[in-house]
């Protein structure tokens, strides 16, 4: 993270990403704004623009060379942000900058956990088909994306879903948490029934394929 302090066009370039204000955002980037320029709390323009999902604006800093990496100092990088907002257009506007699949938010995670936590089915079904995210990247709390969907989710249908899209993508119903407990017994734990028999059945099929 750079300590350099924001000149009146970096203070313009934060300010147009944050608003999604393209022309803005340009005619700061001609007058010499940084795309690495940080806000108060370390923000870059992208990783504003990824937290309002201003798609174009981002657009606009990748190909200027933003990195959709930087990340601020609660470990938030653009492409982190994506897995937190559920936006697809973001994601792929981001894809073309080089996106670092294993680069982890403030709890060790990858972008596809707090999707899956989130109910974010859309997302984590094209992050998994575009991507070679780890679906089964275990994270400081000892969980996987199919065990944060169970733990944190609701059990309706977008988890549901969420559950079948992770599965059909090579998540392993097997991996328990820190606590050797399994998606398949949290969910019975939680009273999902119908979502411990996909896990149940998940789990057998694992076990014969092993």
């Amino acid at each position: 993270m750079t300590d350099r302090t924001p000149s009146p066009a970096d203070r313009a370039l934060l300010a147009a990403a944050h608003s999604g204000d393209v022309a803005a955002a340009r005619e700061a980037l001609t007058a010499g704004a940084s795309v690495e320029a940080r806000d108060a709390e370390g923000r870059t323009p992208l990783l504003r623009a990824a937290f309002a999902d201003r798609v174009a604006v981002a657009r606009l800093l990748v190909g200027a060379g933003a990195d959709v990496n930087a990340q601020d100092g609660q470990l938030n990088s653009p492409w982190l942000v994506t897995g937190i907002t559920g936006s697809v257009p973001m994601m792929r506007a981001l894809l073309p900058g080089g996106p670092e699949l294993t680069r982890r938010n403030r709890y060790g995670g990858v972008c596809v956990i707090p999707a899956a936590e989130r109910g974010h089915v859309a997302y984590v079904r094209a992050v998994l088909e575009e991507t070679a995210i780890d679906v089964n990247h275990v994270n400081d709390l000892r969980w996987t994306a199919l065990l944060e969907a169970v733990i944190l989710g609701d059990g309706g249908p977008a988890h549901r879903e969420i559950v079948d899209v992770l599965l059909a993508h090579g998540a392993d119903p097997l991996l328990a948490d820190g606590d050797g407990v399994t998606a398949r017994a949290h969910a019975e734990r939680r009273g999902f029934a119908d979502l411990a028999a996909v896990l149940r059945a998940a789990e057998d099929r694992a076990r014969t394929e092993n």
